[in-house]
């Protein structure tokens, strides 16, 4: 699948989320559930609605247990996130198994899913700054400044996707090691964040 398809299933998506731009709607998701498809999906809803998420927690007017709330949200979609880079590392691991590495292959600096991640991000980014570059009640200074931001993300997608592209070739023809560091996150994991363990033992 090329980075052009991936932008594709995003930008649907997040059109889609925005048909009523709630973060308590469900999710129809077009795709099969357990196809490659579906998953890209389901990790860009989950970076959609945590997207709102970040603008609702910073209102100033927001009540501290409704605050408390949504930050516990916060943390439980980042996981969920987490948990859906890994699966699309676990496709790309499947997909290259049988590899051969030339001599010399090199690793990367980061896997095939978590550069699909900042895609996903880079989507919404470019989403919301559109929108920004043409809101009425804005001034025409912030509108300029915005569509000027605007252009900006628009070519880091381009190159984004042609890097995507390139290192998918190369993980293909063994000049590049898929190679999967998993994050270990420690803060949700009763075994391992000690606020957690240590409160459980009494």
């Amino acid at each position: 699948m090329k980075a052009k398809n991936l932008v594709s299933i995003f930008d649907n998506c997040v059109e889609d989320y925005h048909r009523l731009d709630d973060v308590n709607q469900k999710a129809i998701n077009p795709f099969e559930k357990n196809s490659f498809e579906g998953t890209l999906y389901r990790k860009c809803w989950i970076d959609t609605v945590q997207w709102h998420y970040e603008d609702i927690i910073r209102d100033e007017g927001i009540k501290p247990k409704e605050a408390l709330v949504l930050k516990r949200k916060i943390d439980h979609s980042n996981q969920k996130r987490t948990n859906l880079v890994e699966a699309i590392d676990d496709y790309f691991i499947s997909k290259f198994k049988k590899v051969v590495l030339i001599k010399n292959a090199t690793t990367n600096t980061e896997s095939p899913a978590w550069a699909v991640d900042r895609l996903s991000i880079l989507v919404l980014k470019i989403y919301h700054m559109a929108e920004e570059s043409s809101r009425i009640s804005a001034t025409k200074n912030h509108r300029e400044r915005c569509l000027q931001k605007l252009l900006i993300l628009k070519h880091q997608k381009s190159d984004l996707c042609l890097a995507i592209d390139q290192l998918i070739k190369d993980i293909s023809e063994g000049r590049k090691i898929m190679k999967v560091y998993r994050q270990m996150k420690m803060y949700n994991d009763e075994d391992l964040n000690p606020i957690l363990y240590k409160k459980n033992k009494y």
